[in-house]
């Protein structure tokens, strides 16, 4: 299985089928699981000791009122209760330790696993139906192993002792018990592959849920922009109702368990027996309370069945839903073994073919190529491939045909972690997570000092605001950033992008959020800190396109013309149109900063 990602210190389950995948997280804990199974054991031989107790009192009552031996029965009966307790207290600790240390196993396995996915893959899934495999079909797993398998173990116990007590009492009453164990697995066979189906439903309409929920609640302002709250909730209630459909159909499931009456049934002719086997003189009274005590032993495995079978039966659901995420293949791996080392920043488009969609291309037959050290722009109107072809260079993505090489070497043969690493991104959508200040500029470099920290926002004009905020670099924002201003943010990630010092930088549309005056400060640190290195500008300011190396004019996925600004201006109509409809053009006034001014001005 191919990955971006690979976590080398968390273990590898069996991935075959969601039974050995659950499996080989339990084989992980084996003193755990050891201690669950001695647990139920003694539990089950503890609790058919007391109607054998029991029995021998009575016997002891009607032959010779023996009420000594009664009361060192009553003792034993209750000491071995006690001892029952202790047992089960460690049984049930064991239990629920065990189950979730499953549950911590699989969910980092499951979000190692997502990280390591290509954008592709995440493309293709809604964020809500991740979030409920993650979570909610995460906890079912947690809730198959406790208290689904430890009552499962616990009630076979319970089934296993009448089999084996009966005989002692007479040879004759193991039939009652052994019609019972062979129906009730016959009942439990059936009762299981029906909850399978129903359960794989449940989890599957509640993914479909959680997936529209989230959806709405990330696109909130556009549903109250829009006055679609009512359209919104009536399209969430048809989901939930699908839910209550589907546990229901479950409900009815259990409601038609027929092991209950399997217990009657047993109950009824294992009495009728023990009364024969009395009135024939094999058997003593005492003996007929010990017998249906142990045939009442069964009442555990019958009334918890209901309840456990249809939580493993949850949790293989489960199982198998994340098992589809961890199984995927990915479009990308980590290679790495892949060539490794400094990037001097060369890149070649040889003939490049790429389309999210398959047999739909965005871009085609790109080729171009850039010095090390050049500054370049990639203009273009609206949907021409401009970014795309930027998520090329970094494996975000991988050309459906041609080759995009860096340094003379074909991307896909780079270690992709050295080669990103040497690569900074700034997107016009700016995503900051729920940090700190200074954890959101150092997310690249997690170890980075705070001077450093310091330095590159003062860099990207951003100290001064930061300075402002309630607690500086410690402020902590709002998911996304959204207790900031656009340009705000976008500051912030060229502070990041600052403080990495990539070989390689590209800037996608960075500044279109950010004033006149701001833009003007922070292009020429742009410019300062795109000396020595690559620098791919996606911009329609011709204040950044003037300055630029080489431009590269893209229309429809293609290249259509490239050159220097004044050589465009010239010679290419696509161009020139492009430079008539800049703002930067109409705007009374404002100058465009250029490289010879950025020169004198440092």
């Amino acid at each position: 299985m191919s990955s971006e990602f690979i976590a080398h210190e968390l273990k590898h389950a069996d991935l075959s089928s969601p039974a050995r995948f659950v499996w080989s997280h339990v084989r992980r804990h084996p003193g755990f699981a050891f201690l669950m199974i001695f647990g139920a054991f003694s539990n089950a031989l503890l609790a058919s000791v007391v109607p054998i107790l029991t029995g021998w009192a009575v016997d002891s009552i009607i032959e010779n009122q023996d009420m000594t031996y009664v009361a060192w029965t009553t003792a034993a009966i209750i000491g071995s209760q006690l001892v029952r307790g202790a047992l089960q207290f460690m049984r049930n600790f064991s239990s629920e330790t065990f189950a979730q240390r499953i549950e911590r196993d699989v969910r980092d396995e499951l979000y190692v696993s997502l990280l390591a996915k290509s954008m592709s893959f995440h493309d293709r899934q809604p964020v809500g139906e991740i979030m409920a495999r993650v979570t909610n079909d995460v906890r079912e797993i947690n809730l198959m192993m406790n208290p689904g398998f430890n009552l499962i173990i616990g009630s076979s116990m319970f089934i296993l002792l009448p089999l084996l007590a009966a005989p002692t009492i007479h040879p004759a009453l193991v039939l009652a018990p052994l019609l019972f164990v062979i129906a009730y697995a016959v009942v439990q066979v059936f009762y299981v592959r029906s909850l399978h189906r129903v359960a794989q439903e449940v989890r599957s309409s509640f993914g479909q849920m959680n997936a529209r929920l989230a959806e709405t609640l990330d696109g909130i302002e556009v549903v109250k922009g829009t006055a679609q709250e009512d359209q919104e909730v009536r399209g969430f209630n048809r989901l939930v109702e699908r839910v209550r459909d589907w546990f229901v159909a479950q409900g009815d499931i259990e409601a038609r368990y027929v092991a209950v009456l399997l217990m009657g049934l047993a109950t009824v002719g294992g009495f009728l027996h023990s009364i024969y086997l009395y009135q024939a003189g094999a058997i003593a009274a005492g003996d007929i309370i010990a017998f249906m005590g142990q045939l009442s032993l069964f009442g555990f495995p019958v009334f918890t069945s209901i309840f456990s079978f249809s939580r493993v039966a949850s949790g293989l659901a489960s199982a198998e839903r994340i098992l589809s995420i961890i199984v995927a293949q990915t479009d990308l791996d980590q290679n790495e073994g892949g060539h490794a080392g400094r990037l001097d920043g060369a890149i070649a488009f040889e003939d490049v073919d790429f389309g999210y969609v398959p047999g739909k291309q965005v871009v085609h037959g790109i080729r171009f190529a850039i010095q090390p050290g050049q500054t370049v722009a990639i203009v273009g109107q609206t949907g021409s491939g401009k970014s795309t072809l930027t998520k090329l260079i970094n494996r975000t993505y991988d050309a459906d045909r041609g080759r995009v090489r860096v340094d003379d070497v074909d991307v896909r043969a780079w270690d992709l972690a050295a080669l990103r690493s040497q690569i900074s991104v700034i997107e016009q959508e700016i995503f900051l997570f729920s940090r700190t200040v200074a954890e959101n500029i150092a997310f690249g470099q997690p170890d980075a000092p705070r001077e450093a920290i310091v330095e590159a926002a003062r860099k990207a004009q951003a100290h001064d605001f930061i300075m402002r905020m309630p607690d500086g670099y410690d402020t902590v924002i709002g998911q996304r950033g959204v207790t900031l201003s656009g340009g705000q943010r976008q500051r912030l990630a060229i502070a990041r992008a600052f403080l990495t010092d990539p070989r390689i930088l590209i800037l996608d549309d960075s500044t279109s959020a950010i004033d006149s005056a701001t833009e003007d400060r922070i292009q020429k640190a742009i410019w300062t800190a795109a000396k020595g290195r690559t620098t791919i500008l996606i911009t329609h300011r011709l204040s950044q396109i003037r300055w630029a190396d080489h431009i590269i004019v893209l229309r429809k996925g293609e290249v259509v013309a490239q050159g220097t600004h004044e050589h465009l201006l010239q010679t290419s109509a696509p161009y020139r149109r492009i430079f008539a409809r800049t703002d930067d053009e109409r705007m009374p006034g404002r100058a465009a900063v250029t490289r010879p001014q950025q020169a004198a001005d440092r």
